[in-house]
């Protein structure tokens, strides 16, 4: 978020000084920028990049940077009026809808502004992530003999072993396939296996970019309620008979947004149930290397129990990286790993090869155990700090479960407040984003509720400062 500013603010002050330079006039070097201004080099090179973006400065390589011609004539404004029938004239006989509600997703991937705490964040703040290690992978992967040549549809055989390898049973590389990211999975998983019109069943509350996908897909989420050790089975059981449904769409670890595990004892029956229905259940794995220091084991993924094929599981390397690591496993065993592959294949060809091998050097590298027990150790910090300052300063917000992994915290508004959007609103206003839980029901909601993300801040020293903000906005509104 500093070198962010920095940029931001270099490219302010050039464009302020741009018109000391004559059209086609040449801007200082780059050396001569970083010793005017005191910044570093790739401030120096990211605000120049901005102002090419906005056209006022053009960069030749081995010449330097010049001053844009500046454009003499507004663009014409066009009349896309005309839009408004095209995308919606058939809208209410379409099967499939085309627009899609993304609301719930861009809350936790857009940036607030730089003065606004981020309670938001679905991905680790940079001081967790490993930056120099990523850095290092991609180096070494580049020089790879073939990095930059076309891999294999499935994915590089090496990386889908070592996804095999985690998920662990007898899972074997031949059921693995590598695609982009968790969400891209997601997507692939519920085209595979519900046609346009069909009933999902989503555990409740659930991730909102699932219900998105679902709904983008044509499909009608189904919620199934879940309490402090996962999905309630019974009701799980009750869901299939009454709708029919062949997909059950589920996070048995440190459940997004609860942070449930889903207990010993419900974890054959949900096998068992979905077995006996005819049905597959999506196993979305998203934050096992997200464990906190203090966890204990944690249980094996339901596919490594699962002989039947009743199991397709998602699995990233994304959340404990970066959010541009975008690498994935979907595994799956039976007819039904045909289908996923086609899909993927139609949808995005194969993951570009030089990430693959990228993901091998960072994973078989001895930074990678370093760093899984360094975000261990920072997010239990994080939690701990978060969770003694809400019941310090928020007592009224009821935490009815502190996770042991993942990264945020799920909690109740006092009876009948009904006051979920105000609160956020207050909060915005107080300079602290926070997520509303209304996206995360695909019903009504049985209460009002709020999520806090503690991964993507600066420090526990945010995270004081976020709670009190937030105290400031309750004491507006509830």
């Amino acid at each position: 978020m500093q070198e962010r500013s920095s940029v931001d603010e270099l490219a302010e002050r050039l464009r302020s000084e741009l018109n000391r330079y004559s059209t086609g006039g040449k801007l200082p070097s780059s050396r001569a920028l970083v010793e005017q201004y005191r910044v570093s080099p790739v401030t120096v090179s990211r605000a120049l990049a901005q102002l090419a973006a906005e056209g006022l400065v053009v960069t030749r390589p081995g010449a330097g940077v010049f001053r844009a011609v500046p454009r003499t004539t507004a663009a014409a404004v066009g009349d896309t009026s005309w839009q408004e029938v095209a995308l919606s004239a058939d809208a209410a006989t379409d099967l499939v809808p085309r627009s899609v509600d993304a609301s719930g997703v861009l809350v936790s991937l857009t940036e607030p502004p730089p003065e606004v705490i981020e309670f938001t964040g679905g991905y680790l703040h940079p001081s967790l992530q490993p930056e120099q290690a990523l850095a290092a992978a991609l180096s070494r992967a580049a020089r790879r003999p073939g990095a930059w040549g076309r891999p294999p549809m499935e994915g590089l055989t090496e990386l889908r072993s070592w996804f095999a390898r985690s998920i662990g049973g007898s899972v074997t590389a031949a059921e693995v396939l590598i695609a982009a990211g968790g969400q891209s999975a997601l997507t692939i998983a519920l085209r595979a296996l519900a046609s346009p019109g069909a009933p999902v069943l989503v555990e409740s509350p659930t991730y909102p970019g699932m219900l998105a996908i679902a709904r983008a897909a044509g499909l009608r989420p189904v919620p199934v309620p879940v309490d402090p050790d996962g999905v309630k089975t019974e009701l799980l059981a009750d869901a299939f008979r009454a709708t029919g449904a062949r997909v059950f769409v589920c996070q048995p670890l440190f459940q997004n947004p609860t942070g449930a595990v889903l207990a010993p004892e419900r974890r054959g029956e949900v096998l068992r149930i979905a077995r006996e229905a005819g049905a597959f259940v999506v196993e979305d794995d998203f934050v096992r290397r997200l464990v906190h220091a203090d966890a204990g084991e944690l249980p094996r993924p339901l596919a490594a129990e699962d002989a039947d094929g009743v199991v397709v599981h998602v699995c990233s390397l994304t959340k404990a990286t970066s959010p541009s690591f975008r690498v994935c496993a979907l595994a799956a065993r039976g007819p039904v790993l045909e289908r996923l592959r086609a899909i993927q294949v139609v949808d995005t060809f194969f993951v570009p090869r030089p990430l693959q091998e990228a993901a091998l050097e960072l994973v078989g590298s001895a930074a990678w155990p370093r760093h899984l027990r360094a975000i261990s150790t920072g997010l239990k910090t994080r939690r701990d700090a978060m969770t003694t300052a809400l019941a310090l300063h928020l007592p009224e917000l009821s935490l009815p479960h502190i996770p042991s992994g993942g990264y945020h915290l799920w909690l109740r508004l006092p009876e009948g407040s009904g006051r979920e959007a105000a609160l956020t609103a207050a909060a915005l206003r107080a300079g602290v984003a926070i997520t509303p839980g209304r996206p995360y029901f695909s019903a009504e909601p049985p209460a009002g509720h709020v999520r806090l993300s503690f991964a993507a801040v600066a420090g526990v020293g945010e995270i004081a400062e976020g709670v009190r903000r937030l105290r400031q906005a309750a004491d507006e509104v509830l």
